[in-house]
C-alpha cells in the first residue's frame, strides 16, 4: 500500500462513499442493500475504510453475529448480537485501486483487530466467485449452511478459527 494510503475507523463523511462503492460494486449482481442497511452492519471496533489520502478507497464491514448465520441483505439489522463469533459482512476496494494486495491488507487488519478483542472465529459469505480468494485468506466453506436467498444462488458460507 503506498505510504499515503491508511486503514482507519469509518467518520460520518465516508458514508456516501462506502454506499457508493458498495453500488458500483454488487449493483449488477442485485446484491445491494443501500446505505440504512450498510450503516447497520458497521461494528465500530471492527469496521473501518482505506483512506488513500484522497478518497476512500475501500472499506469492511464486520460485526459480532451468531455462528453459522448471516444477515439477511433485504434490510437492516434490527438489533446487535453478542458473539464471540465476528462476521465479516462486506469488503470493497474501488476499481483501479483493485489487484494490487489492498484486499488482503485489509483482511489481514481485521484479523489483528478480531485477535485483539478476543474474537474466536470470522465468517462471511463468499459472494461472485470469490471462493478463491477467500481460501486464500484461510477461510473454509460450510456449503451445508443454509443461506438467505438475498445472497443468491452461488453464495457460499466460509469461516476461518482465529485460534
Amino acid at each position: 500500500m503506498p505510504d499515503r494510503e491508511r486503514l482507519r475507523p469509518i467518520e460520518e463523511p465516508d458514508w456516501p462513499a462506502i454506499t457508493t462503492l458498495e453500488a458500483e460494486t454488487y449493483g449488477d449482481k442485485g446484491l445491494t442493500e443501500g446505505a440504512e442497511a450498510l450503516r447497520s452492519r458497521a461494528h465500530p471496533p471492527t469496521s473501518f475504510v482505506l483512506d488513500t489520502g484522497v478518497r476512500v478507497g475501500g472499506y469492511l464491514l464486520a460485526l459480532p453475529y451468531p455462528r453459522g448465520s448471516s444477515p439477511d441483505l433485504s434490510r437492516p439489522e434490527a438489533r446487535t448480537f453478542r458473539s464471540s463469533d465476528l462476521h465479516l459482512h462486506d469488503i470493497v476496494i474501488a476499481p483501479g485501486l483493485r489487484d494490487h494486495g489492498r484486499g488482503r491488507r485489509l483482511v489481514r487488519h481485521l484479523l489483528t483487530l478480531a485477535s485483539s478483542q478476543a474474537y474466536e472465529r470470522i465468517s462471511l459469505v463468499s459472494v461472485g466467485g470469490a471462493d478463491g480468494f477467500w481460501t486464500a485468506c484461510g477461510f473454509r466453506p460450510h456449503p451445508r449452511i443454509a443461506l438467505p436467498g438475498s445472497y443468491g444462488p452461488d453464495a457460499v458460507y466460509m469461516s476461518r478459527d482465529l485460534g
